[in-house]
């Protein structure tokens, strides 16, 4: 219950910081997405089980802060953290690889879901611009960021979610 609680003011501080610090610090057009590196690195922690709770608590903070049409990040977040979870059973051994390539699946999922609906909204993009200005970037941002994140998120987690120790 308590992590679960704790979720909305974590992320609500990385939103607060990725949208008033990092997203003036581009690379080209793309920016870092510190909510969903916490999320990727939360739901692959071996010991937490509320990995959806904090999916749904960052994509409705970030819906509300962007400017993205209302439900994007929800549900790139939600199934960016499904993949988790199901990555997370199969390869649970190599938790940093896993890690990486969540972010990798997740930037592209979250990154492509605001394309698909930033066009079926009007606004027109061109496809190579998008993913050489954008996407390609905010991947490689996120890259950077995903080994620091997993190694914070999983002190937090640990945290939260004590070793029990039996006698």
């Amino acid at each position: 219950m308590i992590p679960s609680l704790l979720s909305i003011p974590v992320l609500a501080a990385l939103a607060m910081l990725q949208s008033a610090i990092l997203s003036r610090i581009p690379l080209l057009q793309g920016t870092a997405d510190l909510v969903l590196l916490a999320i990727i690195a939360w739901s692959l922690h071996d010991r937490v089980q509320n990995g959806w709770f904090w999916a749904v608590v960052g994509g409705m903070i970030m819906s509300m802060v962007s400017g993205m049409p209302f439900g994007v990040y929800l549900a790139g977040y939600l199934l960016t953290t499904l993949a988790a979870i199901l990555l997370k059973r199969t390869v649970w051994k190599i938790p940093i690889l896993a890690m990486l390539l969540m972010v990798f699946i997740g930037t592209l999922l979250t990154q492509g879901l605001s394309v698909v609906a930033l066009t079926l909204s009007g606004t027109p993009l061109p496809l190579l611009d998008t993913v050489n200005l954008i996407i390609l970037p905010s991947l490689l941002l996120n890259l950077l960021l995903s080994i620091p994140a997993y190694i914070l998120v999983g002190d937090f987690a640990n945290w939260t979610h004590p070793l029990e120790i039996e006698v």
